[in-house]
């Protein structure tokens, strides 16, 4: 059923039977980590064919709870956790992943969990392919029998059919663009014939709006299937779209629960900041860097770099200024910033402050005092084993020979543990990480404080530019003001020019000073960042390609 949302908007709707028996019941969940208390007393409800928005701010508990309810491992690793979860009507306490799944329970994590050398079929049916008896398998027994290509085939492409979307089931996935990935990954569990609960934990941070829509009409026929979606992400207007209810969580509580259609964005970020907050972050007054030095000139640059479309930029980076690149998916903006910095393979010419940098040689670009913050935070940005102290302080350490002890006249270097830990608190209070410690490692915290460790690692290293690719994505509402304000308060009080590349057109009209749109893998024009949505509109689809 369709009906209209709080806020205008419409959106599907079920009318369930309170009486109707639930799916799932998760009481009274309580979970520490090393007496950090991160869960208390919590209850969710889900039941068949229900869609449940699971929001809150980064560190809110959102993820752990999942974890769980998913049998993660790290939750038996951290001494297990206090309640009861009941699936299907009966008692349950996963031990491990295969044990949910087993279940019926599939889980789409932040982060992708794909082999990157196989297909997209091969992904999609990864441990469940089918198979085919031979001679030499009817002799050794079933470890010799032969896949059966054309039935892994077929399953993909049901599973693929079921989202409404297209992808290409025999592409690799490391040529893959980063939205079609994330679609393998629901595809994957939709594969699963015993799927009754499926978890989406932030599944459209790295989507289009395009790629967005058609995963919401996904979800609504998954749900009109009968299957129950626990939908978590950031983008508040997409729960009011698809969601029957919204769960909110805050500091480790469930502090509202109410029907999707009798609450809007503005009640939504208010239960879960605690406070209210500004629909959109405050904006400075703007200098006029029209006449400052170019400090960084980009002639024809190429970039390869799969799912992204660089061909010919030119670009001049005013020495002071923020510039924000933004523009379509797959049009170039993100390619730029990694093809400078060597990421990926590129071609054309890159001066700083007159000099010129080699292209393909990242070592070159950090001693050129260059940092970088990619948008692949986990993949490129952290060490995810190692602690925060380690996190922020290496990269420095190992370019810049910062928070080193020298002795036997430099003969002999070892780390000054006093200053790492120093560095590590201070960004920990200025970016407001939450953690139990500087000691705490990194795949311990939420992707929004992952996100802001990767930004306290560039701050560290006092770069006089610094590119940040997608610095948001994944970051709440209450951390989202922050972490620009970090931006240009280390702009402002650092003199750091930054380049910053977002998909989200408000927020570089917010945070920077001009505005570089890509479009065909060009810089379609660069305009002042007070220009109008429309305007940036019309050069963002000016040479799609």
């Amino acid at each position: 059923m369709y009906e209209c949302a709080a806020d205008g908007s419409t959106g599907r709707y079920f009318e369930m039977d309170n009486q109707t028996q639930n799916l799932l019941e998760m009481r009274n969940i309580k979970k520490d980590f090393f007496g950090n208390q991160v869960l208390t007393d919590i209850n969710l409800n889900v039941k068949e064919g229900e869609v449940v928005g699971l929001v809150g701010e980064n560190g809110a508990g959102k993820s752990t709870l999942m974890r769980i309810l998913f049998g993660a491992n790290m939750i038996q690793e951290t001494g297990g956790y206090e309640g009861d979860v009941v699936f299907n009507g009966e008692t349950v306490h996963f031990k491990s992943p295969f044990d949910a799944i087993e279940a019926g329970i599939g889980m789409v994590h932040q982060e992708f969990s794909l082999i990157p050398g196989f297909t997209t079929t091969e992904n999609i049916l990864l441990n469940r392919e089918p198979k085919r008896k031979n001679v030499v398998s009817e002799i050794f027994g079933d470890r010799m029998n032969t896949l059966n290509r054309k039935s892994m085939d077929e399953k993909a492409a049901a599973a693929i059919e079921l989202m409404g979307v297209s992808i290409d089931r025999k592409m690799t996935i490391s040529d893959m663009p980063v939205g079609h990935k994330q679609f393998t990954e629901i595809a994957r569990e939709l594969s699963k014939e015993q799927l009754k609960l499926l978890i989406l934990d932030e599944p459209t941070a790295v989507l289009t709006e395009k790629e967005a829509e058609a995963l919401l009409d996904s979800i609504r026929g998954m749900s009109s299937r009968g299957i129950a979606i626990i939908f978590i992400t950031h983008r508040l207007q997409e729960i009011l779209s698809v969601c029957d209810k919204v769960v909110v969580m805050r500091d480790g509580y469930v502090v509202k629960e109410t029907p999707a259609k009798d609450t809007n964005v503005e009640d939504i970020t208010r239960w879960m900041v605690g406070r209210q907050v500004e629909s959109s972050v405050s904006t400075d007054k703007k200098e006029d860097f029209t006449d400052a030095k170019t400090i960084l000139k980009v002639e024809k640059l190429w970039v390869d770099m799969p799912g992204e479309t660089v061909r010919n930029v030119n670009l001049e980076v005013k020495e002071g200024e923020i510039l924000g690149i933004g523009g379509l998916a797959g049009q170039g903006k993100l390619g730029i910033p990694n093809g400078i910095m060597g990421l990926y393979q590129a071609g054309g010419r890159v001066t700083f402050e007159g000099r010129e940098i080699p292209l393909n040689a990242p070592r070159r670009c950090l001693d050129s005092s260059f940092a970088f913050v990619s948008e692949d935070r986990r993949g490129v940005g952290l060490l995810l084993d190692e602690t925060l102290e380690w996190n922020i302080a290496f990269p420095a350490m190992q370019i810049q020979n910062k928070f080193l002890k020298n002795y036997l006249g430099g003969l002999i270097k070892w780390r000054d543990e006093e200053a790492i830990k120093a560095v590590t608190d201070k960004y920990i209070g200025e970016l407001a990480i939450k953690c139990t410690s500087s000691r705490q490692k990194a795949k311990e915290l939420s992707g929004g404080n992952q996100q802001k460790v990767c930004l306290a690692k560039a701050f560290a290293l006092e770069p006089r530019l610094l590119f940040v690719s997608e610095p948001t994505r994944g970051i709440d509402v209450g951390a989202k003001a922050l972490v620009l304000e970090a931006l240009k308060r280390f702009n402002r009080e650092n003199h750091v020019t930054i380049v910053m590349v977002s998909s989200e057109l408000e927020e570089l009209r917010q945070s920077c000073d001009r505005i570089a749109i890509v479009s065909g893998g060009k810089i379609a024009g660069i305009l002042p960042a007070s220009a109008s949505v429309e305007e940036l509109g019309e050069l963002m689809l000016s040479q799609v390609i």
